[in-house]
């Protein structure tokens, strides 16, 4: 199976600048799914990463190879695999404590809507108010940033029966 970037169109590029171009792998094209490709689609399904969990151990467990890691990562509009991707419990720790002195401190403060949906599983249901707002709960840094990892754990699946049709048409956008 060819791999991600073997799909990308050859171009002739003088690095040195010495008139003695390569042939390299042109790195700059980008192929983005479709806005509105996740709704519409209905084939997708949801599956939840599990700590530690890599792109290519995701594929390999869905797909039976680890080739389609990059069609995952496409799907779930993935540009950053490291922090874009869900952490494993370690790097997450690490990353909380490094990225805040204090990680139980308040990051924000937030209520539940009044209207529309009142649960939910990504919490949507819950808007940012300020501290004065009656009846305001305090979200700690450490909470905010363990919400935004589990909405990364939530990714969406291209059924197996599809994975020569997208790559297919990846191909071709790649190449345009």
């Amino acid at each position: 199976m060819a791999g991600y970037f073997s799909y990308f169109p050859k171009m002739l590029y003088d690095a040195e600048g010495n008139g003695n171009p390569k042939v390299v792998t042109d790195i700059l094209r980008r192929v983005v799914s479709r806005e509105g490709t996740d709704e519409s689609f209905s084939a997708l399904a949801e599956y939840e990463v599990q700590s530690g969990e890599t792109p290519e151990m995701t594929s390999y467990k869905l797909y039976g190879t680890v080739d389609y890691y990059w069609v995952i990562l496409l799907v779930n509009n993935v540009k950053d695999r490291y922090y874009d991707w869900p952490l494993s419990e370690q790097q997450f720790e690490e990353y909380v404590n490094s990225k805040y002195s204090n990680p139980l401190a308040t990051h924000h403060y937030e209520i539940t809507q009044t209207s529309g949906p009142t649960n939910s599983v990504d919490d949507s249901h819950l808007i940012q108010v300020n501290s004065t707002t009656s009846g305001a709960s305090a979200v700690s840094n450490y909470e905010y940033e363990r919400r935004l990892q589990e909405q990364k754990r939530r990714i969406k699946i291209i059924p197996r029966e599809f994975i020569p049709d997208i790559i297919e048409e990846f191909k071709n956008l790649v190449r345009r």
